[in-house]
Formats: structure tokens, C-alpha cells, sequence
């Protein structure tokens, strides 16, 4: 790891870390933010979403400036937002919220939004921002009783969790799958080689 530059996940996200993984990159440090992440009034997803992952990356910088050992790392956020048109769904953390999200989106299109917000060595700020559009089955009853007793929908944006057993309720998906779970790897692999992070250097050891 000597002469490579740190990288810091701004997420406590067991989806988002798996994602990063995934391609080969394993942060040096995690450091969740505690921010509120409640939507303004009026609000629309894509600026909620592109807003809370600027606080994000900003919150993490607050806490890797006075690190020593993290200082000049870059810093890696993302929020992800479940919207119907111009409504946003909640992370649903009762049961009855995430009961009304699956009723929602019962046979209906949606869009996940998830905008990633890089933080470079320079403190300069880098984002991206991936729609996604999805389509679910019409959800009977005993669908909705049976996947609020999974627990899976907690925490979730929109009461549900693709990369889990909502898999089987999505009919069509139109663009990026993995911003679907929780983190769009191309558009996050390009942004982080464009700043200069070597991508590739977990590759040799990833078989």
C-alpha cells in the first residue's frame, strides 16, 4: 500500500462497501455521517440526492482533516433517492413506511437516483449524478405481508433492497443496476481514475 494514495468511504453501507469491493477497491477507512437527510419542501430527487451527497463528502472531510492518517485521502459519497415522479419515497425504518412504499410502487415505474460525490487529495469536489429507471410487478397481499416479515426493507430507500428478495418484484430495469443497490460502479470507477486514484491496483488479487 506504500506510495498509494488512502481512500475513504463516506458510507456505513454494507451494500456500498460490497459495491466498491466489488471492483477491486478496498477503502482504508469508513466514516458514516450523521446528517439530516431529510428532502427540502419542494425539493426535487436529483437535487436532494446531488445536496446530501455534497453534505456527505463534506461532513467526511470535516473528520479526515484533523486525522493524521487519513489527511489527503480521497473521499468517496453517495445518496441514493427512490422517487415516483416528483415524490420521494422515505428510507423506510417503520413498518408502516415501508408498507406504503410497496403499494406505491405495485406495478408502477420509479426512478432510483444516487448522485456520488468524490473528494480529491486537492479538496476539490467531483460529482456524478445516475438515474435509473425501474419497473415493478403488482404486488399481491401476501407479496407485501411476506417481504415486510424479511425485515430486508429496513433502512432502504423505498422500502426495498434489489440486491435481496425485491429482485423478484423488478420487472424492467433501463440503466445502471448497481445504482440500483446502492452505488453506479462505472460512472464511480470513471470519476475516481479521471482524479488520478488507482483503480486497478486491487485487481491482481481479486481471483
Amino acid at each position: 500500500m506504500i506510495g498509494r494514495q488512502k481512500l475513504v468511504l463516506a458510507s456505513g453501507s454494507p451494500r456500498r462497501l460490497s459495491l466498491v469491493n466489488q471492483v477491486g477497491i478496498e477503502p482504508d477507512a469508513l466514516r458514516p455521517t450523521d446528517i439530516d437527510e431529510t428532502p427540502k419542501r419542494g425539493e426535487l430527487p436529483r437535487a436532494c440526492a446531488t445536496r446530501l451527497a455534497r453534505e456527505k463528502a463534506e461532513a467526511a472531510l470535516a473528520m479526515v482533516r484533523i486525522d493524521d492518517e487519513l489527511k489527503g485521502a480521497y473521499i468517496l459519497a453517495a445518496d441514493t433517492i427512490v422517487a415516483v415522479g416528483r415524490r420521494i419515497l422515505p428510507k423506510a425504518e417503520l413498518l408502516d413506511e415501508a408498507a406504503q412504499c410497496l403499494r406505491l410502487l405495485s406495478g408502477r415505474n420509479h426512478r432510483v437516483h444516487t448522485a456520488v460525490c468524490l473528494v480529491t487529495p486537492k479538496e476539490t469536489f467531483r460529482q456524478r449524478y445516475v438515474e435509473t429507471r425501474v419497473r415493478f410487478k403488482r404486488l399481491s397481499d401476501e407479496d407485501i405481508e411476506a417481504y415486510l416479515a424479511s425485515g430486508e426493507w429496513r433502512g432502504k430507500a423505498g422500502g426495498y433492497a434489489a440486491q435481496g428478495i425485491a429482485g423478484s418484484f423488478m420487472v424492467k430495469i433501463v440503466g445502471s443496476y448497481s445504482n440500483v443497490v446502492g452505488l453506479p460502479l462505472y460512472e464511480t470507477t470513471t470519476l475516481l481514475a479521471g482524479e488520478g486514484y488507482p483503480i486497478h491496483f486491487g485487481w491482481l488479487n481479486t481471483v
